[in-house]
């Protein structure tokens, strides 16, 4: 077990702690995918959901208890876009540690991205990402393979070897991939393996040298600016990529008005296109930068508050699909100098949660059950993953939500080995009282 100030996380997990069976009892149980909204008990046995309504079948009236009485009960969340750094920089985040982070931010599941170093370009990487993630981690790890090798644009990485070792999805995240001719090939094999393409989408052109959103605020700072076309011009490629080729595309931390206006008319369209966009997105603007704060810089930069008011905007009438936190963890050395010498980046799977249910539900924005919907049944969609319901038979993750607890956001208790966070000093409500993997308690707070 390892202790923080939230609360402890149980790591690693041994198979012999499954045994007993659990029972979640008096809660609130939130679950889209069966429109369930009600107060229920739910028994896992053996890692799987085993009754859920009213009572306790009698031959688990021994099992161990958790009274979630005034707390929601939902199925377990999922992060479908952290950085977990390992292979490589494992001074910033291990898959270890970064799933301690998950199970204390009330995730089960989270999707890591193919960026380190080495890059997840071809199978053996794929499998030693889930060969460490199976030693007892807290959560489900879900590799996401790269695009192109080492993540270049020029050649195609082996797209059904990574996705036969287990992986999810292909992204060059991180970076574009610039030729057209590529991206669309990209697509085309992703079709035939059945897996989305999570697109950044960025005009490497257009971005060169920038470091914050191109504006009237950058321009009083005296920082170089990254427009909003760029994402744009990306976001509207890659759709017409995939409305050609009838593939599926999914796009990454949608920051911008321009953004949400492209994907919202594609669906229109009926094209097989899905979004997601992050926390600081629909919290913060380039206005809260301030006097050159590295904490809030990152990649796609804080954008205005047109932009911010057109992400909530799109979480509400389902535009944007998923709520994600881009989970991108540094070492104080790549944070504490210069703006313009700062990593982008920040991190977000212990906050994400808090800041949803303070920034959106607490003020109607999202109701529970549409967060829900943008935290769990999404992404296991998306990523065609066995999670997102609590139904007889399903895996029994569940997370358990305390709507009412007050706290504030201290990067120190952090259970991420990187503290680069944008809500630093945020006062919060809302956070995850307890997580579930498989019946096995993973994280418990306070």
């Amino acid at each position: 077990m390892i202790k923080k100030g939230t609360g402890t996380v149980t790591y690693p997990l041994t198979n012999e702690r499954q045994s007993k069976p659990l029972a979640i009892i008096n809660g609130r149980v939130i679950d889209p995918a069966q429109k369930i909204d009600g107060t229920m008990n739910i028994i896992i046995d053996n890692g799987i959901v085993k009754h859920i309504g009213s009572g306790i079948p009698p031959e688990y009236n021994n099992a161990e208890t958790i009274d979630a009485v005034d707390k929601w009960v939902v199925p377990g969340l999922v992060d479908m876009h952290v950085h977990l750094r390992e292979p490589g920089r494992e001074d910033k985040e291990t898959i270890a540690t970064g799933s301690c982070a998950a199970a204390a931010g009330g995730f089960t599941a989270v999707a890591c991205m193919p960026n380190t170093t080495p890059v997840l370009d071809e199978e053996s990487k794929i499998r030693y990402v889930i060969q460490r993630a199976a030693e007892g981690c807290p959560c489900r790890i879900y590799p996401i393979g790269a695009i192109t090798k080492e993540l270049m644009g020029e050649e195609l990485a082996p797209m059904g070897e990574m996705v036969t070792a287990g992986a999810v999805a292909m992204s060059d995240d991180g970076k574009t991939v610039a030729k057209s001719n590529i991206m669309r090939n990209a697509f085309n094999y992703s079709k035939s393996f059945g897996i989305p393409v999570i697109c950044h989408c960025e005009d490497a052109a257009l971005c060169a040298k920038g470091h914050m959103n191109e504006g009237h605020v950058s321009t009083r700072l005296g920082v170089r600016g990254i427009p909003v076309i760029a994402e744009d011009i990306i976001v509207a490629r890659d759709i017409l990529l995939a409305e050609y080729t009838g593939a599926r595309a999914h796009i990454a931390h949608v920051s911008t008005a321009g953004s949400v206006r492209l994907i919202r008319e594609a669906k229109t369209r009926g094209v097989n296109v899905t979004a997601e966009t992050c926390p600081h997105y629909f919290t913060l603007t380039d206005e809260d930068i301030g006097m050159y704060d590295t904490n809030k810089k990152m990649n796609p930069p804080l954008r205005t508050a047109i932009d911010r008011e057109a992400v909530i905007a799109g979480l509400a009438d389902g535009t944007i699909d998923v709520i994600a936190s881009d989970h991108a963890p540094h070492v104080s050395e790549e944070k504490d100098v210069e703006f313009d010498n700062a990593a982008f980046g920040v991190i977000g799977l212990e906050t994400m949660l808090g800041v949803v249910m303070t920034i959106l539900v607490n003020e109607k924005l999202l109701t529970p059950t549409q967060m829900v919907e943008r935290m769990s049944v999404a992404p296991n969609r998306i990523l065609g993953l066995p999670g997102g319901a609590l139904k007889v038979g399903a895996p029994g993750d569940v997370t358990v939500i305390d709507p009412a607890i007050k706290w504030t956001v201290d990067p120190t208790m952090f259970f991420s080995k990187s503290r680069n966070t944008p809500f630093s000093g945020m006062g919060l409500k809302g956070a995850a009282a307890v997580t579930i993997l498989g019946g096995m308690i993973t994280y418990r707070r306070g």
